[in-house]
């Protein structure tokens, strides 16, 4: 039995970790400060007596220093993340995953302890060379748009990872994800499917942004739990980054449509310019489709979960929500 720390563990990935580790036997702390993260999320695992947690922000050193060594390894999924937040509040996100990754490392090397860290396929940027390796390059816009802003904090959060891996020899094991969706996401920061599911359900129109032909591959959640989890136990993950997605492929456009049936919905699809639904100049990566046969060989997974289970989830989740006076959007 191993002692995890997870950063942003009340989040919608992190909490879906901590469940499962919890339930290989493992005991769990996890600290969020709530700013994404809900409490909701990890309240049904508080009566567990190997879950502890702490909601505070991960740059509180002096609590940082304690938790990380008081565990064996730690998952490091804190992150500003969401499209709506990168464009509305870049400072919060380069500020918060720079500097948050920078305090989690600095500890962990002091204590020898194992880093997973999570990053984003937002690192290959606007390439259209699909799908994506992992010592792919990587073409970003320019600097003026704050889009790039994310891609180029979660990219200096790797280039200190693998420096701390190189230099001080630390245990560190770094995976890309790929729209990760599931029940406990949110909508709030631009999320997709939550969104397009909860516009089904109430009949209002469900936005696709620009032209709907940019396509994405989403990963079941229970999935990318289960690549974490198999990624944190092979040693020779360590140094080492990894695709964590699937490779079924569809346009958004097509996802509305795929939502709407789903749900039984008569909701009507609009497509918004990308100049009303964020800033002038947005720029969006057409493509986003992972090549995964790096993690397939060193610990043979594979996504096992289709898309149309995935979001008969999702829809599910909701509507079992739709009673709530505050609905989780």
């Amino acid at each position: 039995m191993s002692r995890a720390l997870i950063t942003g563990g009340a989040g919608f990935i992190g909490s879906h970790l901590a469940e499962a580790l919890l339930q290989q036997g493992h005991q769990v702390t996890i600290i969020d400060d709530l700013s994404t993260g809900r409490f909701e999320n990890i309240e049904p695992l508080t009566d567990n007596p190997d879950f502890h947690f702490a909601i505070e922000t991960i740059t509180n050193t002096a609590v940082m220093d304690r938790l990380v060594s008081e565990c064996d390894i730690v998952y490091h999924l804190a992150a500003a993340v969401g499209v709506d937040l990168i464009v509305s509040s870049p400072i919060h996100v380069i500020e918060t995953n720079v500097r948050g990754t920078d305090i989690v490392l600095q500890i962990a090397r002091r204590y020898r302890k194992k880093v997973m860290l999570a990053s984003t396929s937002e690192i290959y940027g606007k390439s259209n060379h699909t799908p994506f390796k992992e010592d792919d390059d990587r073409l970003l816009g320019p600097t003026v748009r704050s889009r790039w802003s994310y891609s180029t904090s979660k990219a200096l959060d790797e280039f200190l990872a693998l420096a701390y891996h190189k230099e001080a020899g630390l245990p560190v094991v770094i995976f890309r994800l790929f729209n990760t969706v599931g029940p406990r996401q949110s909508g709030r920061y631009g999320m997709v499917i939550p969104r397009f599911v909860q516009w089904a359900l109430a009949g209002e129109p469900i936005r696709v942004y620009g032209d709907g032909q940019q396509t994405r591959c989403f990963a079941n959640v229970s999935d990318v739990v289960r690549a974490i989890i198999g990624l944190a136990g092979c040693e020779e993950a360590v140094g080492e980054i990894f695709n964590v997605g699937t490779q079924e492929e569809i346009s958004i456009l097509d996802l509305a449509h795929r939502v709407r049936e789903r749900v039984g919905s008569d909701s009507e699809i609009v497509l918004v310019p990308y100049h009303e639904a964020y800033e002038t100049g947005f720029e969006d990566m057409r493509r986003r489709v992972p090549d995964i046969s790096k993690i397939r060989r060193v610990i043979g997974w594979e996504p096992q979960k289709n898309l149309d289970e995935t979001l008969d989830e999702i829809i599910a989740y909701f509507r079992a929500r739709q009673d709530r006076e505050d609905p989780y959007n």
